[in-house]
């Protein structure tokens, strides 16, 4: 999907407006101060977050009686900026990316699984390479301390491997897919689309995937703590609304695409990979997630491994009580109505 193109006059008035708003001394244009005004949501580009449009669009929030105000960041890591000083009540992003403001004493509250990355990180190789095992002495690229790093490492491990193993480059996935498809690397780490353009272009194939670590990788909507707070009936009525829009799209499938698929810049056809690459979860799998286990299907267990992933890395200082970050209060009501 692409991402939104912004013009240099776009980018100054949106410098002068948050300059403004810190000339006034306000940090926050979140919500939670104030009960009747629109709880704002984030989101980026990434196939399950687009449902956010379907609930806007379809009138579930106004069903529901919950204003929202849903704002969109071409940009993912703005998104988190934005979460992290206030500028929105919650943000659609990983869990992996949740820990670092959370280790900085940054109150968040994940809520909500949307979605599992389910074939939509991989490990794209040339054609020739038929094992994790033959990547040893190859040059292998993803960015370091994302989920697609973890994804690397994880695989690394499930064959007896370390990154010393492999020539590994740290570069964005904006530069390893290209990379990949002009043959400078022999394998990249990326995630839709930029996976399926590598796969297409540079010859290549999926060698291994999030489909072959279930919950390694889970998306949430994630929350203010104060949000959570002030505002929970209004949280409860998101997720019932997100919830009513997933069983929308079940018979309306068509449609539904459509839709998404031009809030994404991109085909309905395009549109569909990307959504085959993701398991959406129901009420049910977000009460199994949220419970307590020693495997990736369990959020505490999976924020527990990649903190200590981001800590060997430097980029998260310790976390001590793991489940203060989520709440799973309004998916366990969904799940019994």
């Amino acid at each position: 999907m692409k991402r939104t193109k912004r013009t240099t006059v776009t980018l100054l008035l949106l410098a002068a407006m948050l300059t403004a708003l810190t000339g006034c001394g306000g940090s926050k244009e979140a919500s939670s101060g104030a009960d009747d005004s629109p709880i704002t949501i984030a989101l980026s580009p990434w196939p399950g977050w687009f449902f956010w449009y379907l609930v806007d669009e379809k009138g579930f929030f106004e069903k529901h009686d919950v204003k929202v105000d849903l704002k969109w960041f071409p940009v993912y890591s703005d998104s988190l900026q934005a979460l992290s000083t206030g500028k929105v009540d919650a943000n659609s992003q990983t869990l992996s990316d949740t820990l670092a403001p959370a280790s900085k004493g940054i109150g968040l509250k994940a809520v909500l699984v949307n979605d599992n990355s389910y074939g939509g990180d991989a490990i794209v190789s040339k054609s020739n390479i038929g094992s994790i095992a033959e990547l040893k002495g190859k040059t292998v690229a993803t960015e370091l301390g994302t989920v697609d790093h973890l994804l690397l490492l994880t695989a690394l491990d499930q064959n007896g491997m370390s990154e010393n193993d492999v020539n590994y480059v740290n570069m964005t996935v904006n530069d390893a897919g290209p990379a990949f498809i002009s043959g400078k690397t022999d394998a990249s780490v990326l995630w839709e689309p930029f996976q399926t353009k590598a796969v297409k272009e540079g010859k290549g194939k999926v060698l291994f995937s999030s489909k072959d670590t279930p919950g390694l990788i889970p998306d949430l909507l994630v929350f203010r703590d104060e949000v959570v707070k002030n505002r929970p009936d209004d949280i409860q009525k998101i997720v019932d609304a997100w919830f009513e829009a997933l069983n929308y799209f079940k018979s309306h499938q068509d449609e539904a695409i459509k839709l998404m698929a031009e809030k994404a810049e991109t085909t309905p056809e395009d549109f569909k990979l990307g959504l085959d690459s993701i398991k959406l979860f129901s009420p049910s799998d977000n009460v199994e997630a949220f419970g307590k286990r020693d495997d990736y299907t369990s959020l505490p267990y999976t924020a527990q491994k990649t903190a200590d992933f981001l800590k060997k890395l430097d980029m998260v200082d310790e976390i001590k009580d793991f489940d203060v970050l989520f709440d799973s209060r309004f998916v366990e009501k969904a799940a019994k109505e």
